[in-house]
């Protein structure tokens, strides 16, 4: 796909090369402001994001299904935890609907799901890197469930019954929540503005991360209430059924645009 943007055209080629961009100081109001900028560009292209909306609900549902079907349901909400660690690299077709609608220009869906071939090996390689990280926090979800209750898969009741509302499950649940949330820290830290910013200016990989690295550094305090507020959204959306997803996904996606809009000079 041709880009018709000259701006992009103009500073694309020094991007790869350039020093690390300068991290704007931000404030704890900012992130509030993200979500909202963040709805104006789900209703200014409702039909682009709820259409991604309804992948990630369809997605979620066939996770499920695959998950009961080969009786590893209890490792669907660990799997379903998997939306906010792989979520930044599903959201690459959101952040050019929102860069486009930023540019003065009408956003097309093949436009969205192109978005892609803006930089391919940058975000190719994320996309490795997530895919990884979700696999070692799955691989973490057994382990676990291994050391807890034996080599015998749990039965729903049994879950509910003697694992969660047992006192020897404190343990499991204390290192289940401390792992996630360790794994979670990382991939945010990660992912806060690198992915954002290869779709914005085809930046290197490393380039991208590190520039994530040092605004979430620089920004600690409103940084981790932007994490949780995502937390928030996307937990609230798998409780729902997944059926909230269509909607607090999207929502995270375009506000993820302009966090790494202020951030990043």
């Amino acid at each position: 796909m041709e880009d018709d943007s000259p701006e992009r055209a103009a500073t694309s080629a020094p991007a790869k090369s350039a020093a690390l961009p300068r991290i704007r100081t931000i404030t704890m109001d900012d992130p509030w402001n993200w979500l909202a900028a963040g709805w104006r560009d789900l209703q200014r292209a409702p039909a682009i994001s709820l259409t991604y909306g309804a992948f990630f609900f369809a997605a979620g549902w066939l996770l499920t299904a695959l998950l009961f079907a080969v009786d590893l349901w209890f490792l669907i909400l660990p799997s379903a935890a998997g939306f906010m660690l792989i979520g930044p690299i599903l959201a690459v077709g959101l952040y050019e609907v929102s860069r486009r609608l930023e540019a003065g220009e009408k956003p097309t869906l093949a436009q969205a799901c192109m978005a892609w071939r803006r930089a391919p090996e940058s975000l190719s390689s994320m996309c490795v890197v997530l895919l990884l990280l979700h696999l070692a926090w799955i691989e973490i979800a057994i382990v676990m469930f291994a050391l807890f209750l034996g080599d015998t898969a749990p039965t729903l009741d049994r879950l509910v019954g003697d694992v969660l509302l047992q006192p020897e499950s404190v343990p499991f649940l204390a290192f289940g929540t401390a792992a996630g949330a360790a794994l979670a820290i990382v991939v945010f830290s990660v992912c806060a503005v690198s992915i954002p910013m290869i779709v914005d200016r085809d930046a290197g990989i490393f380039v991208a991360v590190l520039t994530s690295l040092r605004a979430v550094r620089a920004n600690w305090a409103p940084m981790m209430l932007w994490a949780g507020l995502i937390v928030i959204f996307t937990a609230s959306g798998i409780a729902t059924f997944y059926v909230g997803l269509a909607v607090t996904l999207p929502l995270i996606g375009h506000a993820a645009w302009h966090s790494y809009r202020q951030l990043v000079e």
